[in-house]
């Protein structure tokens, strides 16, 4: 009997940004929170470097919803959510000067639909092709079989 080798593990799911997206679009977001205007509820998040230790910053869309504020990764398990899983959920949230410190819990793919179906609702032309034709009016399951794409935090204030 020969051991069998152990088949690789599937990668993270992620869908890197596009030339446009990153040279474009999120330097205009940013520069624009920066200067203290939120664009649709933009925020830079700012994060430690799990590698380099040196702040990371990427602007974000803030969801307040159900008497919460959420982030949701859209584009999947990209490196702004490995820091903040690295750094034991803490970040910082910038617009303009004011800079609110955060610490973030992961939510669980179970806790996720009423969270992604609010996020679909209000990013959906924005960031809808992220979510394979999964909208805010999809039921409960289709939105429940693509939660593991999409990690989501819910934010508290540090104390």
């Amino acid at each position: 009997m020969t051991d069998q080798p152990t088949p690789p593990a599937d990668p993270p799911h992620y869908r890197a940004p596009g030339w446009f997206t990153r040279n474009v679009a999120n330097k205009m977001v940013q520069g624009l929170t920066h200067l203290g205007i939120s664009v649709w509820g933009s925020r830079v998040l700012e994060v430690k470097g799990r590698t380099s230790g040196e702040p990371r910053r990427v602007p974000v869309n803030l969801l307040t919803f159900d008497g919460h504020e959420y982030l949701v990764s859209a584009r999947g398990e990209g490196q702004w959510v490995r820091n903040v899983r690295a750094d034991g959920g803490r970040l910082d949230l910038l617009v303009g000067r004011r800079r609110q410190s955060i610490v973030a819990r992961e939510l669980a793919d179970a806790e996720k639909v009423p969270v992604l179906r609010e996020y679909l609702r209000r990013w959906k032309a924005e960031v809808g092709v992220f979510f394979d034709g999964v909208s805010a009016s999809s039921t409960d399951d289709e939105i429940a079989a693509i939660a593991p794409k999409h990690p989501a935090f819910v934010l508290a204030e540090r104390a």
